[in-house]
């Protein structure tokens, strides 16, 4: 008589499955695998936008006597705001099906247990981080029509420059580090929802990881794919508006698309993929499914 468990899968098992995810994953023909790569970019996006609102402006206050002053959040408390808002885009693409090619670097459990090609691996990350790409510069497009950047006086619009700024200047090995340990958190989130069995544990299980890179700083490419063209477009598309906030937003002109792609995407990308692929999927393929010779 089998046993009947109600509790989350121990880690040998979150291994297994994760191994035949692997699979099924690999083995999706290009056009279903493509279109739910659109999706995984739009909804990343989602989870951007919620956060770039959430890190918007400040608040003022008018006290008894009438003096009026601007009141801020210190730092840390934004930043985990952010971050908590930011795992609508995680959820989405778990609970909702779709694929994302940070999450897919955990394929490589399949590829070391000779389950999967090579080539089959490859394949799905080309295919994936290019529907991705497509699904984050459609959210930006919409997003750019829809003006929301000039909401709450502009304060909108200067956040978003911000965050754009900050990200094309970062030095190729700081974006290096900051990919590396992002997606070893992202997959580890992806990771601890192999262990779910209901769709509340796979949210639970989602949020403190996710909160976690966001707060920290740490880089994820398929969110710069919204993050920093959305800025580029309120700033070369709107010129009236970037220049009457240039004052508010330090070293915009650094803010460029070589700069995006340069000192950004590839860096993080390349960390993305050394993150997820050394810190998690080889750590637990080693421990739980390598075969003793």
């Amino acid at each position: 008589m089998s046993e009947i468990r109600i509790d989350a899968l121990l880690p040998k098992e979150m291994a297994e499955r994760a191994e035949q995810v692997g699979i099924r994953k690999a083995e999706l023909p290009f056009l279903p695998l493509f279109t739910l790569a659109v999706l995984a970019g739009a909804f990343i996006s989602l989870g951007a936008i919620f956060a770039t609102v959430v890190s918007a402006g400040s608040m003022v206050i008018t006290s008894a006597d009438g003096t009026v002053f601007t009141a801020t959040l210190p730092f840390g408390v934004t930043r985990l705001l952010a971050g908590l808002v930011f795992c609508l885009g995680l959820i989405l693409v778990v609970v909702g099906g779709a694929e994302l090619f940070t999450g897919n670097n955990l394929i490589v459990m399949a590829w070391a247990s000779g389950k999967v090609s090579g080539a089959a691996l490859l394949r799905n990350w080309a295919v994936v981080y290019f529907g991705n790409f497509v699904g984050a510069l459609g959210t930006v497009v919409l997003m750019f029509f829809t003006r929301q950047y000039t909401f709450s006086a502009g304060a909108v619009g200067v956040a978003a420059l911000k965050i754009g700024v900050a990200k094309s200047d970062l030095a190729f090995a700081q974006a290096l580090a900051l990919g590396i340990l992002c997606n070893g958190l992202v997959c580890l989130a992806v990771w601890l929802t192999f262990s779910a069995r209901t769709t509340a544990d796979k949210v639970l299980a989602i949020v403190f990881p996710i909160t976690a890179f966001v707060a920290a700083g740490f880089e994820h490419s398929i969110a710069n794919m919204y993050f920093i063209p959305y800025a580029l477009a309120v700033k070369y598309f709107d010129p009236a508006f970037a220049d009457s906030v240039a004052s508010q937003v330090p070293n915009l002109e650094r803010l460029t698309m070589p700069a995006f792609f340069l000192n950004n995407l590839l860096p993080v990308t390349i960390g993305n993929v050394i993150g997820g692929v050394a810190l998690v999927a080889v750590i637990y393929w080693s421990v739980y499914l390598r075969k003793p010779k």
